[in-house]
């Protein structure tokens, strides 16, 4: 990938709601199995009561996150910025409720999930909002509510051209593990668990930071 600035943050979400429309299909089928996914998820239904309600932002097509812990019985509640996206996963998993919203955008009452799944999603928005929307998922988590996430390791700002042989390009801008680490600290989120995992996309090198974080059961 090219490293270039990202332009400003009204051309970069554009960019990344036309890329995910135009990629849909590529990137993910219906009934594609749950690689690395299916671990983390495993770990996050024993962490969670069951029949509990999840939010997972940047949530795609709804494969595998939504429709895995539907299958486990929990009520999930999907968010993504691509249109396509959404009508996807309406489609592949009805009974869990889906929004087209901007993350940053996007309003929940306090207290109101036992967990949010954020997988590669946080770097595709301006820095200047990833700690904002970390905190509002602070805020949305029960007490003892759990943050399963992955950011970006390495500073960087990236775009490439032709972003998985389609038409269209892709944007990523993120900080390094431990600016997201301090953003947690700063939402009041206890970091559990913090590994490096490598990119699951064919052909990338890329390294990424998993997070398990967890709302405290009380505030101070």
């Amino acid at each position: 990938m090219t490293r270039v600035a990202c332009g400003g943050m009204s051309d970069m979400k554009a960019v990344v709601r036309q890329g995910y429309d135009a990629v849909s299909e590529h990137y993910r089928g219906q009934h594609d199995d749950s690689g690395p996914y299916a671990e983390w998820l495993d770990a996050l239904r024993e962490r969670i009561p069951v029949g509990g309600s999840v939010l997972d932002v940047g949530c795609g097509c709804g494969v595998p996150v939504a429709r895995d812990l539907v299958r486990g019985g929990h009520r999930v509640t999907g968010v993504d910025i691509s249109e396509e996206q959404i009508r996807r996963a309406r489609s592949f998993v009805p009974e869990a409720t889906f929004v087209r919203v901007d993350a940053s955008e996007a309003e929940f009452p306090d207290a109101s999930f036992d967990a949010v799944v954020c997988l590669y999603v946080l770097f595709h928005l301006p820095l200047s909002e990833q700690g904002e929307l970390l905190g509002k998922i602070a805020r949305w988590l029960k007490p003892g509510g759990w943050l399963l996430l992955l950011t970006g390791r390495e500073a960087l700002e990236s775009r490439v051209e032709g972003w998985l042989g389609s038409d269209a390009p892709m944007v990523w801008s993120q900080a390094d593990a431990a600016t997201y680490r301090a953003h947690l600290d700063t939402a009041g989120l206890e970091v559990v668990e913090q590994v490096d995992v490598r990119d699951f996309l064919p052909g990338s090198s890329d390294v990424h930071s998993l997070f398990w974080a967890r709302e405290p059961s009380q505030r101070p």
